[in-house]
């Protein structure tokens, strides 16, 4: 299936304005790639009957189902390390000693996905028990995509999946086989509360956070559009809370309302 000009143009623009997903023309195998198996999957001869049809029902379920597929990235437990590295060895000490009158820290996960990166952490924290004893963690994991959400919630995952970055120790530890899949264990799942939420529009309503993960996210983003997500996140979070962002994603020159913390790849943390 090819795509006209014309069709591109109006998927870019409402993918943009959608999503914030900026699509380049060299991008368009990425169109092609996502929305064909979508297409057919509605009985659709080509991208361009898809796009009309998402003229012609313009609050239709169909524009979603296009999002999501566009959006939909994938994920893996511990990605990168490093974060969850900084989650022990620093961002933990610092915020057990400066929260201890209240014993709660409060963990924002933005594009959760399919639940890796908020289990994650989730098992980080479980394996602290002792040292963590009395205090509650609230986690909250949100993403555009209601799909990766209800999977994510459920906490059912494949063997592929589940050899991705997840110790061994650990599967065998908070993990149990059903046939070829891996079900999370309860007590993990209810450490993390999952929510339908958009970067682009107002989430003033999830409350103020002393850690928030927005990792692989800004990249997807132009200039503008990654500022507008960094004031916004700023806004949610403590005066002396932590961002944590992915290896090839930096506030400096986008945002000046972060420094970075010295030595730690990916770490910052509000201005004072």
């Amino acid at each position: 299936m090819s795509i006209s000009n014309q069709d591109f143009e109006y998927l870019r623009n409402f993918l943009k304005t959608s999503s914030g997903l900026v699509v380049n023309p060299e991008k368009e195998y990425l169109l092609k790639s996502r929305l064909e198996p979508l297409a057919r999957s509605q009985g659709m001869d080509s991208i361009g009957e898809l796009v009309s049809s998402m003229k012609k029902f313009s609050s239709s379920d169909l524009k979603v189902e296009v999002t999501d597929a566009m959006t939909t990235n994938e994920s893996l437990f511990f990605r990168d390390k490093t974060p969850f590295e900084h989650l022990d060895n620093i961002m933990l000490p610092y915020l057990l000693d400066a929260r201890k009158s209240r014993k709660r820290i409060k963990i924002w996960c933005a594009a959760a996905s399919t639940g890796q990166e908020p289990y994650s952490i989730a098992m980080s924290l479980k394996e602290k028990s002792a040292m963590v004893a009395g205090w509650k963690f609230d986690i909250l994991g949100t993403d555009i995509s209601k799909s990766v959400l209800q999977k994510a919630s459920v906490g059912h995952y494949t063997q592929f999946e589940v050899q991705r970055g997840l110790p061994i120790k650990l599967l065998l530890k908070y993990f149990k086989q059903e046939g070829e899949n891996w079900v999370l264990n309860e007590d993990i799942r209810k450490m993390v509360t999952y929510k339908e939420g958009n970067l682009l529009e107002n989430f003033t309503n999830i409350g103020r956070f002393d850690i928030v993960f927005c990792r692989n996210v800004l990249i997807y983003f132009d200039l503008d559009t990654k500022r507008e997500v960094l004031n916004k996140i700023a806004m949610q979070m403590e005066k002396d809370a932590y961002l944590l962002l992915g290896a090839a994603e930096t506030v400096m020159g986008v945002c000046d309302k972060f420094e970075a913390v010295k030595g730690s790849r990916g770490l910052y943390k509000l201005v004072k």
